[in-house]
């Protein structure tokens, strides 16, 4: 039986033993969503190559750690996430918010809040773009939460936050997005 053949559970204990055929097809079957996962965060292509590839030699070296091989593309999707925010905090285009900043204020509002909009016609791209748009903690926090999907207390582990700042965040990031995505449309 090939490898390409083999399922993940199989693969993953000659990973164990240094063959690197089999690490090639995890790898092979694995590295566009990594590396996808990885440029949402850090917004550079060359970034998050190098952050992919390395949160690839983490796993592989770490696969002893590694409970249930069943759950093998989520473990190595945590790591290439925490390798992401990791680099995007030290390259220093990442800024701490103040929970202050980031609360709801009325006033900031410039849309009814009882004024609906049809967003059925709005592409994914669209949204995608848009959320590129967005300031950075906001990206992120919809980005984990929205595409990855992570829970809130998820989120806070990974930005290491409180949760009072990952809820109003995410609302905050969502209002922003629809705001956006409203004049966009129109």
């Amino acid at each position: 039986m090939t490898l390409t053949n083999q399922n993940i559970e199989q693969l993953l204990p000659l990973c164990k033993s240094g063959n690197q055929q089999a690490q090639m097809e995890v790898y092979n079957r694995y590295y566009k969503a990594m590396y996808n996962t990885s440029f949402r965060i850090v917004k550079n292509s060359f970034e998050a190559e190098d952050i992919m590839q390395d949160s690839f030699l983490t796993a592989f070296t770490k696969l002893d750690t590694l409970k249930e091989m069943k759950t093998f593309g989520a473990w190595l999707k945590r790591i290439v996430i925490n390798n992401s925010i990791h680099h995007y905090k030290k390259s220093g285009q990442y800024e701490d918010v103040r929970l202050d900043d980031v609360i709801y204020k009325v006033e900031d509002s410039d849309t009814d809040s009882n004024e609906t909009y049809d967003f059925n016609h709005v592409k994914a791209n669209q949204v995608l773009e848009t959320m590129n748009e967005l300031k950075d903690n906001y990206r992120m926090s919809l980005t984990l939460h929205l595409i990855e999907g992570y829970d809130y207390d998820e989120i806070c582990d990974i930005m290491n936050i409180t949760s009072a700042n990952c809820r109003t965040m995410i609302s905050r990031a969502k209002n922003s997005l629809r705001k956006k995505l409203v004049t966009i449309t129109y």
